[in-house]
């Protein structure tokens, strides 16, 4: 005792020097108990920093049944030196406080450890007790304030930042309902009444769940007369004698009134004022006098449809009443319908009468009353110069072939590499082939299922047509042309030799059986999902296939010699309208509702998004130079991308009057068309040039009609012969035309 209080001394003493922080001393081995029990140190419940005589205050409360008069005895004769101790251990920090224990505060801690280590009454708890001083004034300072028995209150050693209060939030599960003191600087957790009492105050209800806002009021004074008063307080004595200090102010109110200095408020006159807009028209004034003055406009005289009985021509009929509401007020020629009334008494008063008033007013309010000089500008010169249609030539004009056999509507068709033969599939669950210049259906190939998408081979040595039929795409060898080329392309098929520990694909590849092998079938590549598209590759041993699913398998690219399927995203960007490969270099181009995203294969990265400022695309097609790209949207907006200006639209075409279903380049001649749901298919003269200074060149040529509209649906799908300016298309009322 004696060695802990002689170094309490020298730490006090240390401590006294005006305006310095004791030093900190290095911190020692912990010493052994001095009780030799091991694990008796100071528990949670115990402050290392009390002195010996708050313990034997603290010993007092904990025991009532101890001799108290020992404790006291005790605290008397140390008075001195727990004083001097208690200052040192005051200036120390929490962390310095950690020495070693006298035996006296061991034997407290040990006692009482049990009942104090859950204690959180209020009496226990970190008070700052530095009143309204503003907690700015110890931001220079290690400490926030002091605690009730003068030592100081430190601030964290550490500020959490941001990645430790994440951290905290995510580890720690009471974190929503844990806040910072700003008088301790530590971390409060709220108790479920505490809770409880912060919602209630947010929704505005009262702190006291017990307290009834809505109790019955009590009348304290009612309209009956009653005997007793309310009060029975004498009345005072200026009640009766008149105010002295307001006669002053009115005395002196009166004078200045007198004098002038206030005006007395008068009051307004409620009559309006009018005035004429146009008083100074007489030459003599000075808008007389201006040359360039222009007179008020003078209402139009009525006519016979305004009159109460106008001639039966003039009155509306029910179709033509109809239409006059369903048009917009500025679009209808007049802004009333004509009525026959038998006499003028029979006339109601006119609803739109204060309507028109004010419109008149606006109008004499709104007239320019000066003329301005306006640059005479020729309407022909606002338009571009286009050149004409006959020197564009040649082109699609007239309606050469109609192919019919379909039963149902035609949803897609292909024209093969060297043009000969025409593939389409229809809703009827059948691939027909056709010889394209005599309109002959050649085959007819039963799938069972709509046809979605058809797409020939573009290899000219390979006989192959994929046909997307539900979830799975149809490799058919329709043995047409060249013997050749069909045994060449039953070869290439065989030739395939299945893999010893085959890989895990998104798709199935099944081999025919005979009796498909007899209709033309070769393979079957089935995926799970139903199949909105089907295209190839420009080399033809590539194809890309559309899912109507959501999520990053919606587009998957097939190798067709190696028999393998992958999918080339990690994630979808929106729902996939339909997919093209581009014809030079490894692009693939795929287009969502309301993107155009560009992909590069070999990078494995996105190069551009086009954003054609359309509600939904329906169709895609990419030029044959590969620079330009063309979009069809429902909205009926044709819109003509130039990868090499920028990724918003170059040109947007509203020649269609409804949606578009398909566009299409001609892979020779610069010629594109597309189709729509009015029937009728729109053929452009495209012209891009060599130099990149010049704008591409679009000019529309000719409308061509022949489908008839059927469920409200038109063309559904275009197509350009490879070699000549010719123009397939299919329509929903089942037939196939062809354009030359």
């Amino acid at each position: 005792m004696a060695g802990t209080r002689g170094v309490g001394r020298e730490a006090a003493a240390a401590g006294s020097l005006p305006g310095k922080r004791p030093p900190e001393p290095e911190l020692e081995p912990e010493e052994p108990s001095l009780l030799g029990a091991p694990g008796l140190s100071p528990g949670p419940g115990s402050d290392p920093g009390l002195s010996d005589s708050e313990e034997s205050v603290f010993s007092g409360l904990e025991d009532p049944g101890s001799d108290s008069s020992e404790a006291d005895a005790a605290a008397e004769e140390e008075d001195g030196a727990s004083s001097h101790e208690q200052h040192s251990r005051t200036e120390k920090p929490p962390r310095q406080q950690a020495g070693t224990p006298s035996p006296r505060t061991e034997v407290a801690s040990v006692r009482f450890e049990d009942e104090y280590v859950e204690d959180s009454s209020d009496e226990e708890d970190i008070r700052n007790t530095v009143g309204n001083v503003p907690l700015e004034w110890y931001d220079d300072f290690p400490h926030v304030g002091y605690d009730l028995d003068g030592r100081r209150i430190y601030k964290p050693l550490r500020t959490p930042d941001e990645l430790d209060q994440f951290l905290d939030k995510m580890d720690n599960p009471d974190y929503w309902r844990t806040v910072r003191d700003r008088m301790t600087g530590h971390s409060v957790q709220l108790t479920d009444e505490q809770v409880a009492l912060v919602r209630r105050l947010q929704r505005g209800q009262f702190g006291d769940v017990s307290f009834n806002p809505y109790e019955p009021a009590v009348d304290f004074f009612s309209g009956d007369l009653m005997i007793h008063p309310v009060t029975n307080r004498p009345a005072d004595k200026r009640s009766f004698i008149p105010s002295l200090v307001e006669k002053e102010k009115v005395s002196r109110m009166v004078h200045a009134i007198k004098m002038g200095w206030i005006q007395p408020r008068r009051p307004r006159d409620s009559t309006p004022s009018f005035y004429d807009l146009w008083a100074q028209e007489d030459p003599d004034a000075v808008l007389g006098r201006h040359k360039m003055h222009v007179p008020a406009p003078k209402l139009a005289l009525p006519g016979h449809a305004e009159s109460y009985n106008p001639p039966p021509e003039y009155l509306p009929s029910e179709e033509e009443r109809m239409a006059w509401e369903q048009r917009e007020p500025d679009e209808r020629r007049l802004n009333f319908l004509p009525r026959r009334f038998p006499s003028l008494r029979a006339v109601p008063a006119y609803s739109r009468f204060i309507q028109e008033r004010f419109e008149r007013c606006l109008d004499l309010y709104l007239c320019p009353r000066q003329r301005k000089m306006r640059v005479n500008v020729d309407p022909e010169d606002l338009i571009p110069r286009l050149p004409r249609p006959r020197d564009l030539q040649p082109f699609p004009t007239c309606q050469a072939l109609v192919y019919r056999g379909h039963s149902d509507l035609v949803r897609c068709l292909s024209v093969s590499p060297g043009g000969q033969w025409l593939a389409s599939g229809s809703d009827d669950g059948s691939v027909r082939l056709w010889e394209v210049a005599s309109a002959r259906c050649v085959r007819t190939v039963p799938v069972g299922g709509v046809v979605k998408s058809v797409a020939w081979n573009p290899r000219p040595t390979v006989c192959l047509v994929a046909v997307a039929v539900e979830d799975a795409v149809l490799l058919l060898n329709p043995a047409l042309g060249d013997r050749l080329v069909v045994g060449s392309t039953d070869q290439l098929l065989s030739a395939f030799t299945p893999p010893v520990e085959p890989a895990a694909q998104p798709a199935h590849w099944l081999e025919a059986s005979e009796e498909e092998r007899r209709v033309g079938l070769r393979l079957r590549i089935c995926h799970g999902k139903p199949v909105t598209q089907a295209t190839w590759h420009g080399r033809g041993d590539y194809m890309a296939v559309v899912l109507a699913t959501p999520g990053r398998s919606q587009v998957l690219i097939h190798q067709l010699s190696r028999r393998r399927s992958q999918s080339p995203f990690r994630r979808g960007h929106g729902q996939v309208q339909c997919v093209a490969f581009h014809p030079v270099r490894p692009f693939l181009l795929v287009a969502s509702q309301r993107s155009v995203r560009l992909y590069h294969l070999l990078r494995q990265e996105l190069t551009k998004k086009l954003t054609p400022n359309c509600k939904w695309v329906s169709s895609l097609a990419v030029h044959p130079a590969g620079d330009n790209v063309l979009c069809g949207s429902y909205d009926s907006k044709l819109v003509w991308f130039d990868l090499d200006l920028s990724t918003r639209p170059y040109r947007v075409l509203r020649h269609h009057k409804k949606a578009l279903r398909a566009v299409a380049f001609h892979p020779r001649y610069p010629l594109f068309a597309s189709g729509s749901d009015d029937g009728s298919v729109i053929v452009c003269h495209g012209m891009v040039y060599n130099d990149l200074l010049q704008n591409p060149l679009l000019v529309p040529v000719k409308v061509l009609k022949g489908h008839s509209l059927t469920k409200d649906l038109g063309v559904l799908d275009v197509a350009f012969h490879p070699t000549q300016p010719w123009v397939f298309s299919a329509g929903a009322d089942g037939t196939l035309r062809l354009f030359t």
